[in-house]
């Protein structure tokens, strides 16, 4: 996984590569499930924008979700992301997540504060037979077959190795013969170029609250003052 950060909003990619000589990906669809800590959000409203411009495939799982909500009162929550396969690269798949910072309480004494991604699930969805999917899975998954579907279809959710494996065998990718489901495969696990993100967030300092309340209520009663004088100005008033 990969940042790009801007302010408080953050662009989350996510790549996920199976290896060469593994066939016919294109008739498989991979689900990323990623849960999102608490001192970040996803805006479904966004998200929905993105999807009007076929920009990225995800939805929010969790309901009763505020986006308002400080860190300190939200709680973590859960985008189904439909991953696509990358136009660069013939045996990859990527996925696009923006996500926001939270509110958090000011501290003490460092400015700053951290937020830790961790791992997501990836599930894989196979219209005809992949034998190969005997060694990756251990496990399956109910959720929706697609984006704009009702259906709900087993993923197989699958096992990979992080992106510092991959990083240091690249070019030298080892085969590993596992016994599956009593046939033998030559079984490559799939790299997801991916790995626990761990986010720097800004925050107040303590010392300086009674500063920026006096401000804030001092702008305040500037701005309500204006607007009071306006209206009294220029308003136009009937009894």
């Amino acid at each position: 996984m990969k940042d790009l950060m801007d302010d408080s909003d953050i662009d989350l990619l996510i790549k996920v590569k199976f290896g060469e000589g593994i066939e016919d990906l294109q008739r498989c669809r991979l689900l990323i499930k990623q849960k999102i800590p608490t001192g970040l959000f996803v805006d479904p409203y966004e998200l929905a924008s993105l999807r009007e411009r076929n920009i990225t495939e995800a939805m929010m799982v969790s309901e009763n979700f505020d986006i308002e909500a400080p860190n300190y009162l939200s709680k973590e929550s859960e985008v189904l992301i439909y991953a696509r396969q990358d136009s660069q690269c013939i045996d990859c798949f990527q996925a696009f997540l923006p996500v926001h910072y939270r509110y958090h309480r000011p501290h003490s004494k460092d400015g700053e504060t951290f937020t830790v991604v961790s791992n997501a699930d990836l599930l894989m969805y196979c219209d005809q037979e992949f034998p190969i999917l005997k060694c990756w899975a251990h496990s399956e998954v109910a959720a929706p077959c697609a984006l704009e579907n009702e259906d709900v279809c087993q993923w197989n959710k699958m096992k990979y190795k992080s992106a510092t494996f991959f990083e240091q065998t690249v070019g030298k990718m080892v085969d590993r013969a596992i016994l599956c489901n009593v046939e033998l495969f030559l079984c490559r696990l799939p790299f997801a170029v991916y790995k626990n993100v761990i986010l720097q967030v800004p925050v107040g300092l303590t010392i300086h609250t009674s500063l920026v309340c006096s401000v804030t209520l001092l702008i305040t009663i500037l701005c309500s003052t204006l607007i009071l004088v306006t209206v009294f100005k220029y308003g136009h008033f009937s009894l």
